[in-house]
């Protein structure tokens, strides 16, 4: 493997940064009327730590930039036993939050484990599936144990319950078993099974059911299950091709629940309209497209997968979300990278996109 190193991928460098600007910005935007009330008392409160996070996500975007990314091949099974760790810690010990305990509390800051797990199984899984190439043809020696990897780290999350990341997770992990040369056919049978379990997931839970039925007819229950998503649309459609203005969104007066959250991209289509919206997913797009010609272009293939994995998982969170906030999807609670507030997510992200940087280095 050669180690001479040559510059970053600045074009994905230039779309991460422009993204994040504009989610501190919309971050700001969607959150000052919740924050200037009780118990924030402070118009900037979300945008301040959305700041912190940003600053904290930047500066390990640089440090893994600049570590060499075989590293961490050599630590991948240890990141996957601690997120493993911290996904049993968080069942113990963890805070319940709308009725998943998917969070563990640290003073005044808390951290999601699912969402570094997310992390620690795409290098997992990474160097699993370069070490044992020859093997994933192969039903119960191949394809078997590289699904378990993930799923270890699935059921652990559906215990919390957080079925927005776990579906990411497993997602990412399939797309990167599909690359490494998994059979078509193998794939196939795992994915009735897979879909009967998913099945079975939904209807174990009332409240999944009940975000299915709201997914096909929202205004069937508009003051319940199908409220986020109508207020959805009631932002997104007023939008029009230049949107209402920065600041004047309408559904962000407490009519869109926690809209600098997971319907952020709302806000972001009612303020700046179409012409706003189609910028920030070409930004998305030129995202995908640098990272998959890193992929592609990777000196090896640990690197090539571990960057279909960390650029697989961005992609995935974007079409769910967006796909929720248009009423496509589910209510899935699932972030958009880069804009939605949340520490976790954020530094997980940009964490992610340093390793991918790193990887850009060696491309050929």
């Amino acid at each position: 493997m050669s180690k001479v190193r040559s510059a970053p991928d600045f074009v994905i460098i230039f779309a991460t940064l422009f993204l994040l600007g504009i989610g501190i910005v919309m971050v700001y935007s969607a959150s000052a009327i919740v924050a200037q009330k009780p118990p924030f008392n402070d118009p900037y409160f979300f945008a301040k730590r959305q700041l912190i996070f940003a600053l904290l996500g930047i500066t390990a975007m640089y440090v893994t930039m600049n570590i060499d990314y075989w590293v961490w091949k050599q630590w991948a099974k240890a990141g996957f036993l601690a997120s493993l760790g911290l996904l049993v810690l968080v069942l113990i010990v963890g805070i319940e939050v709308n009725g998943s305990k998917s969070w563990l509390g640290f003073g005044a800051f808390g951290i999601q484990p699912g969402e570094f797990a997310k992390l620690g199984v795409v290098a997992f899984l990474a160097r699993w599936l370069s070490d044992n190439q020859k093997q994933i043809v192969l039903f119960r020696k191949g394809l078997v144990p590289a699904l378990g990897i993930p799923l270890a780290c699935f059921a652990l999350i559906m215990l919390q319950p957080d079925l927005g990341t776990g579906t990411v997770l497993m997602g990412t992990a399939i797309v990167m078993i599909f690359a490494s040369g998994a059979r078509i056919s193998h794939f196939a049978t795992l994915g009735l099974i897979g879909a009967a379990g998913f099945v079975g997931l939904i209807l174990s839970a009332p409240y999944r059911i009940k975000r299915i039925t709201s997914f096909l007819d929202p205004w069937s229950d508009p003051l319940n299950t199908g409220y986020q998503i109508i207020q959805s649309l009631y932002a997104i459609g007023p939008g029009g091709l230049l949107g209402l203005g920065l600041g004047q969104s309408r559904q962000k007066h407490l009519y869109l629940p926690e809209p600098y959250n997971d319907f952020i991209f709302s806000i972001v289509a009612e303020e700046l309209g179409f012409i706003g919206g189609t910028l920030i997913l070409l930004l998305f797009l030129l995202l995908l497209w640098r990272g998959m010609r890193t992929a592609i272009t990777a000196p090896d293939l640990f690197g090539s997968l571990l960057a279909l994995g960390i650029i697989g998982m961005i992609a995935i969170q974007v079409v769910i979300n967006i796909g929720v906030v248009t009423g496509m999807f589910p209510v899935t609670g699932i972030t958009l990278p880069f804009l939605s507030y949340g520490g976790s997510s954020l530094t997980l992200m940009l964490t992610g996109v340093g390793v991918l940087l790193n990887i850009s280095r060696f491309s050929r």
